[in-house]
């Protein structure tokens, strides 16, 4: 049970504010941002006891369709537990608030199915290692108009253009000011290089923080352009012909007395040993990897070659075609600005599966002392597959069912999942493939659209 103060603080704070409901959200194997609706009059009860979710949730793919998971059917129950920490009144839903929750069993023990449960459990193999991660992510996301004929973007200027910063203007502050009221802190925005295309950067936090903020700052772009007449999405294909939308994650270790574990003033290229070990285990286990950060159709639409999107399995100092950048640090600010951006990720995956498998990709590498090959200079598609293969450079997975066969043959992986939450998120995404892989890009495109 949590600190009944805590949950004393969070009733006043909903009364105080004139809160009618409390959404209480998760984010599934599917990547769906869900949530139950509780009213202020039962938000102490709810806080403590829970909130009923059905034991089918954990196969519940993204069309809402049940996949085949022995237990996970219309029978059985389980609980959302709320954090109360994560408790923020909406500034763009009036009189509603948010919360985020885990889920536990009517015991009231973590479920194993649970995504942000498994985020807590890397987040604690790091802190036996004396290790502490720091994530931040960057959303790219599309405005659009909903017509007859569907949705048309906000504006088709340049990448970076000063012009399509100018018409995202009024959502770019209504956002701000929303993020801000949630105690939610920017590192930048700014127009990116599709159509519509936008894309605000999050400063860097703690694991399970960052993916807690990472949903309220999915919610407040949806809710926000709502409220402005637009449509917002984070869909990582949001049109056919269009350039993909990336959610990149920039992540670093922090030693306890919060010094950064990846900066070493004296190597020449400022990175340490324990960073080339993350970066290595990262590339050891990257097609596995790519199945819980890449996990939709529309994924591997965007990660083509000579798309920024990082489709090689490689690595490379500020590569943005490598799928795993070492970012240059900001001069003076070394120890806070080193570090690593994993490309291959998009807003069709739960923040907490993806920065759990991050963390597990690494640490492996940490502890098995791995070495990376020597960092890609050059665009790889610009080599010759002989070049590409003497360097061990290839080609991401191209499909989701490409992924999960390589997630079902590693081992570290799935021990770090755990056989529950890796037989039902298995299980999920092969459904979905199952749809997809014969379907009309257009139409995914369109279905994905509203769901991400």
């Amino acid at each position: 049970m949590e600190d009944g103060r805590e949950v004393d603080h969070v009733v006043a704070e909903a009364e105080g504010r004139g809160v009618r409901v409390t959404r209480v959200m998760w984010c599934g194997n599917d990547g769906i941002v869900r949530s139950k609706g509780v009213a202020t009059s039962r938000l102490r009860a709810r806080m403590i006891a829970g909130v009923g979710l059905t034991r089918a949730q954990p196969a519940q793919n993204a069309r809402d369709e049940i996949a085949d998971v022995p237990g996970m059917g219309p029978v059985g129950e389980m609980r959302l537990r709320p954090d109360p920490v994560t408790f923020r009144p909406l500034p763009y839903a009036p009189r509603t608030a948010a919360v985020l929750a885990d889920m536990v069993d009517l015991g009231g023990a973590p479920e194993p199915t649970c995504p942000r449960h498994f985020l807590r459990r890397m987040e604690a193999r790091l802190a036996a290692a004396g290790l502490a991660l720091r994530a931040g992510f960057e959303n790219e996301y599309v405005l659009a108009r909903e017509g007859p004929d569907g949705f048309a973007p906000i504006d088709r200027t340049p990448c970076f253009s000063a012009i399509g910063a100018a018409a995202a203007q009024e959502h770019t502050d209504a956002l701000l000011e929303a993020l801000e009221a949630q105690s939610i802190e920017v590192e930048g925005c700014h127009a990116e290089g599709g159509w519509g295309q936008n894309e605000v950067a999050l400063a860097p936090g703690s694991a399970l923080r960052a993916a807690d903020e990472q949903i309220l700052v999915r919610e407040a772009l949806r809710g926000v352009a709502r409220a402005g007449g637009l449509v917002a999405s984070l869909a990582p294909k949001p049109f056919p012909d269009g350039a993909g939308s990336g959610l990149h994650v920039h992540v670093s270790l922090l030693v306890p007395d919060g010094g950064n574990a990846f900066a070493d003033p004296a190597d020449p290229e400022g990175l340490s040993q324990t960073a080339r070990s993350f970066i290595a285990g990262l590339l050891d286990h990257l097609p596995a990897v790519c199945a819980l950060t890449a996990p939709s159709a529309g994924s591997y639409r965007r990660l083509v070659p000579r798309a920024w999107a990082g489709a090689w399995r490689c690595w490379g100092h500020d590569n943005r075609e490598a799928a795993v950048r070492a970012c240059s640090p900001l001069a003076g600010l070394e120890d806070a600005t080193t570090n690593v951006e994993y490309k291959p990720c998009d807003a069709s995956a739960s923040p907490y599966v993806a920065l759990g498998a991050l963390v597990a990709a690494g640490l492996d590498g940490i502890e098995r002392g791995l070495e990376p090959p020597a960092p890609v200079t050059v665009d790889p598609a610009g080599l010759s597959e002989r070049a590409r293969a003497e360097r061990g450079v290839e080609r991401l997975p191209r499909s989701p069912g490409e992924a999960i066969d390589a997630l079902e043959s590693d081992p570290v992986l799935l021990s770090a999942l755990g056989e529950p939450l890796a037989r039902s998120y298995i299980a999920v995404r092969r459904s979905e493939w199952d749809h997809d892989r014969g379907g009309d890009a257009a139409e995914e495109c369109r279905a994905a659209f509203l769901r991400y």
